[in-house]
């Protein structure tokens, strides 16, 4: 045997041995395995709520990176944090955020226009403290609109333009909000054409929560057909879907998507986890001797409900134009602090090592 030949084998044999090997050993969050974008790259964008100190964090940049291709801010562009005084906003978050969606290929959506809480302190009132008329109050969202909308125009595909505004009352229609008790229902309507000037092409969304649930989803339809029939630019609704291993029931998400998608609009998924615990509605501190625990019976009941709604919503993927995950891991959510303060109610797909878990495969293996 020649020397160079005998070398020559043995270099190729250690090459496909590395090759064998990487194959055999991929897990779904490594570099060389697909990502949630991929295998849902024919039905609709996956996409993740970050911030932006999330995206300084190495790890999770590539989880991100790895996994999806669309971004919400979770908290940088809502009223509060992006226009703390009336004359002054505060970009520094939403443009890293932007920066680097553009950076890497990936689409934005926009959270939030219009709601009720993480307001600024001035926004509803005069110098004096007195409770601003109706029009003041529709020009100074106005306004708002108009810059914020404005300075992303172009590099934020879709908008959250009004949030929450059905209240959680059955026996009510619309939430008592400052907002409504100042200007009725027109800063919904107004909301939207403000933001069609600010964006033509931006496609607008009505976005809230508990939507399976039969008697709110009526409200936000009776909302939504009323908004339609006055002609005025929403596009969309989306689903927050906060949801647990408890709720909703194959039948109650069906039922949801197929009455929106009567009016002829499209459907997002918006801000989806799945806690392991049952909804509480009224915030609270952890009791004594309360477990915050993750048991294999949860991790595989977690595991068989995002199966079940992931199967529907692949079902309907002519109506389901996206899905956006709130938050990106176990390691935080925003379900740490609220309604269980200090519990964690591991919701998502990666455990807090940004490891995947039992419900990532669920999502990624079709049946």
């Amino acid at each position: 045997m020649y020397p160079q030949l005998k070398s020559s084998k043995l270099f190729v044999g250690i090459l496909l041995f590395l090759k064998i090997n990487s194959i055999a050993v991929a897990q779904p969050n490594s570099p060389v395995a697909k990502g949630l974008k991929d295998y849902y790259a024919r039905y609709f964008p996956m996409g993740v709520a970050v911030s932006p100190q999330s995206l300084k964090d190495p790890k999770q940049e590539a989880l991100i990176l790895r996994q999806f291709n669309s971004l919400t801010p979770e908290n940088a562009m809502k009223m509060g944090p992006i226009h703390p005084e009336e004359d002054r906003y505060y970009w520094k978050d939403a443009d890293s955020i932007v920066a680097f969606a553009q950076a890497h290929g990936l689409k934005v959506r926009g959270h939030n226009l219009c709601w009720h809480e993480q307001i600024p302190k001035w926004l509803f009132y005069d110098k004096e403290g007195k409770l601003v008329t109706k029009d003041v109050l529709l020009k100074r969202l106005k306004d708002h609109i108009d810059h914020v909308v404005g300075r992303y125009k172009g590099k934020i595909y879709a908008w959250d333009v009004v949030n929450e505004a059905i209240d959680d009352d059955s026996t009510r229609f619309l939430r008592n909000s400052s907002w409504y008790k100042i200007c009725g229902e027109d800063f919904i309507f107004k909301a939207f054409e403000y933001a069609h000037a600010a964006d033509p092409k931006a496609i607008l969304f009505y976005n809230e929560y508990n939507t399976e649930r039969p008697e709110k989803r009526e409200r936000v339809y009776k909302l939504l057909k009323k908004l339609l029939d006055a002609k005025i630019p929403v596009n969309a609704v989306g689903l927050q879907a906060h949801w647990s291993i408890y709720e909703p029931q194959e039948r109650e998400l069906i039922a949801t998507i197929e009455k929106f998608a009567s009016l002829r609009i499209k459907v997002q998924i918006t801000e989806l986890d799945m806690s392991v615990y049952p909804w509480e509605k009224q915030a609270r501190a952890l009791r004594d001797g309360e477990l915050s625990t993750f048991t294999p019976e949860m991790e595989q009941k977690q595991a068989d409900q995002y199966a079940m709604v992931f199967k529907v919503f692949r079902k309907y993927k002519s109506v389901i134009s996206g899905v956006t995950f709130w938050n990106i891991s176990d390691k935080h959510t925003w379900l740490d602090t609220y309604p269980v303060r200090g519990r964690k109610n591991y919701p998502l797909l990666f455990n807090q090592n940004l490891e995947p878990k039992k419900a990532y495969r669920s999502v990624v293996n079709f049946k």
